[in-house]
C-alpha cells in the first residue's frame, strides 16, 4: 500500500491520481442515482440500460473508423443508445400493455449483440473486454471534467426535484393524488440513470457498473432509513470501495474493476452480518 501512496504523490504518474479522483467523483453520482435505483427497485432496468449502451458504443467506433466521422466518439454513441433505451423502457412501462420484463430482457440482449457485432466488424484490433470490464487507469483529464459536469447536473436536478422524486420512489399512487406528473419524473429518473451509467463505464465497465450503482446504495440502506442520508452513505461507501479497490489492485496487480466490486460486495456482507448480529444481541 505504501507503493500506491508513493505512486499517487509521484508527479510523473498522473494516471494513478486521475483514477483516484475519478473514483471519488463518480461516487457522488453513483450514491445519489443508485439510491433511487435501489429504492425504486429498478436494478434490472439500470442493467438493461448499461448493456444497451454497448450498441451505441460499438456503432460509434465502427462508423468513426470506417467513415472517419471524427465527432462520433464512443461516449456520444453510448450516451445516445443509453438514453434512447431508457426512454423506450420508461414509455413501455407507463403506457404499453407489453410485459415490462420482456422489453427489458430484449433491450439488454439485443443491445449487447449489436455492440459486439459492430466491434467485431471494425477494422483493426478492438478489445471488447476494455469496454465490458473497464479500466479506470485509462481515465484522462477530459474524463474527469465530464464526470464533474455530470455530478453538478445530478446534484442540481435531485435537489430541485427532491420532494417529487421522493414521493415517486416510496408511494407512486400518493404522488399521483398530489398531481405530481409521475410519468415525467419516471423518465427523468431513467435518463439520469442512463447518463450516470455511461459516464461511469470507464471506471468498472459495462458489466460491472450496475454493481457499483446498486451495492453501495443497498449497503447504505442497511445502515440508515432516511432517503437523503442513504444518498450520503451510499456515496461514502462507493468512494471507499473505489479507493481501496484501486489501492489493492495496484499492490497485488489485479484488475481494478473486479477488485472494486469485491471490496464493495464484501462491505455489504459485513454490514448485513453486523446488522443481523446486533439484532440478536
Amino acid at each position: 500500500m505504501m507503493d500506491f501512496l508513493a505512486a499517487i504523490a509521484n508527479p510523473n504518474v498522473p494516471f494513478i491520481r486521475y483514477a483516484l479522483i475519478a473514483g471519488i467523483l463518480s461516487s457522488i453520482a453513483f450514491g445519489m442515482v443508485g439510491t433511487y435505483v435501489v429504492v425504486r427497485r429498478i436494478t434490472y432496468i439500470a442493467g438493461a440500460i448499461s448493456h444497451a449502451a454497448l450498441a451505441g458504443l460499438g456503432a460509434s467506433v465502427y462508423f468513426s473508423t470506417v467513415y472517419s466521422i471524427t465527432w462520433l466518439t464512443p461516449l456520444t454513441g453510448a450516451m445516445t443508445a443509453a438514453i434512447l433505451s431508457s426512454w423506450i423502457i420508461g414509455l413501455v412501462t407507463l403506457y404499453a400493455s407489453e410485459r415490462e420484463d420482456t422489453v427489458i430482457g430484449t433491450i439488454w440482449a439485443v443491445g449487447m449483440a449489436i455492440g459486439l457485432i459492430f466491434i467485431a466488424k471494425t477494422p483493426g484490433y478492438m478489445d471488447p473486454m476494455s469496454y465490458l470490464f473497464g479500466n479506470i487507469l485509462l481515465i484522462g483529464r477530459q474524463d474527469l471534467i465530464l464526470i464533474a459536469i455530470l455530478n453538478i447536473i445530478v446534484v442540481a436536478i435531485i435537489i430541485l426535484f427532491y420532494p417529487q422524486l421522493k414521493a415517486l420512489s416510496f408511494d407512486e399512487p400518493y404522488a399521483r393524488t398530489r398531481n405530481i406528473p409521475t410519468g415525467f419524473f419516471t423518465l427523468l429518473l431513467l435518463t439520469l440513470t442512463a447518463c450516470t451509467v455511461v459516464l461511469m463505464v470507464s471506471t468498472v465497465g459495462i458489466v460491472m457498473v450496475i454493481a457499483m450503482l446498486t451495492i453501495p446504495a443497498a449497503t447504505a440502506g442497511l445502515v440508515v432509513n432516511k432517503l437523503s442520508l442513504m444518498m450520503v452513505f451510499a456515496g461514502i461507501f462507493c468512494a471507499f470501495s473505489n479507493t481501496v479497490g484501486l489501492g489493492v489492485s495496484y499492490a497485488l496487480d489485479l484488475p481494478t474493476g473486479a477488485t472494486t466490486i469485491l471490496i464493495s460486495g464484501s462491505m455489504y456482507v459485513l454490514v448485513l452480518l453486523w446488522k443481523k448480529l446486533s439484532k440478536r444481541g
